[in-house]
């Protein structure tokens, strides 16, 4: 069985990491706060001082970052993943990046001998706690073949989208949507609340119609509670958004409602909430 390296054990990378070892694999991980893998390593994964030693001790490695300029560290900086041999190796980035980024890597990678798949995903904490993420990927077909079974242990879909890059752009699609209905949703619970309606029997009423969505399902019921805690960082769904629109005006296409969702969000950051959920939009309307 391929021996399998995970760099980045955030709220996401932790779950992931947990259905691999699950399923039998040798994981090997490395995270900047070492502690976030304290319950990892007690379930069988191995602690590497850094990105190169993960990179050693694996056939496969993943990475699962906030930022395109933690990638550029993880990968080229001086203990990075190319700082060593990579030689039939494949490496496979799971941060939301840039799509020029994915294919700078690739390009890298296929100089050293190794391979290079972008592979973002979406479902948030749920969706990896789950183990039924949604997996776009970009990169070779033959790449994608020899890794499909592995990205299957934490995914409910996977599609190869294109050449490198192709599962950046996909996920920039998927992030326009989510803008949409996260302002929506939103939106929803002002308004219904504004007009005295029972909160709960609206989420359920619409919930039924053709106004369902997965953030009106997961996200409005914590609003409810009051539980703002991160399944996706506002901070990250900014960087997101950053990215889409400026592909979007690489491309000359105009995306006015998406440009909105960051202008709000850019105001929830403002506001001191950049470590919140996504959800939290709403306390730009509701605050105690």
């Amino acid at each position: 069985m391929q021996k399998i390296g995970f760099i980045g054990t955030g709220v996401m990378g932790a779950s992931i990491v947990k259905h691999l070892l699950n399923a039998n694999y040798e994981v090997a991980v490395y995270n900047r706060t070492k502690a976030k893998t304290d319950s990892l390593v007690e379930l069988g994964a191995t602690w590497c001082d850094t990105p190169q030693e993960v990179t050693k001790v694996s056939d496969i490695v993943f990475s699962m970052v906030g930022f395109p300029a933690d990638v550029e560290g993880i990968y080229y900086g001086e203990f990075g993943i190319f700082s060593t041999n990579i030689k039939d190796k494949i490496v496979i980035d799971m941060t939301t990046s840039t799509p020029s980024l994915a294919v700078k890597i690739a390009e890298t990678a296929k100089e050293l001998g190794g391979k290079s798949l972008d592979a973002p995903v979406s479902g948030g904490d749920l969706g990896a706690k789950n183990g039924t993420l949604t997996t776009m990927v970009g990169g070779e077909k033959a790449t994608f073949n020899q890794v499909e079974e592995i990205l299957n242990v934490f995914s409910g879909k996977v599609n190869l989208q294109g050449e490198a890059g192709s599962g950046q752009h996909t996920k920039m699609a998927n992030q326009i949507m989510i803008a949409g209905t996260m302002t929506g949703m939103t939106e929803l619970l002002v308004y219904a609340k504004a007009a005295n309606l029972n909160l709960e029997k609206v989420l359920d009423t619409v919930g039924g119609g053709s106004a369902a969505n997965w953030s009106l399902s997961n996200y409005a019921p914590r609003i409810l509670k009051e539980d703002y805690t991160a399944g996706f960082f506002v901070k990250h769904f900014v960087k997101d958004l950053n990215i889409a629109l400026e592909e979007a005006e690489k491309m000359k296409i105009n995306l006015p409602a998406t440009k909105e969702a960051r202008n709000l969000y850019n105001m929830l950051i403002e506001q001191g909430f950049e470590n919140d959920g996504t959800q939290a939009l709403i306390k730009l309307w509701w605050q105690e």
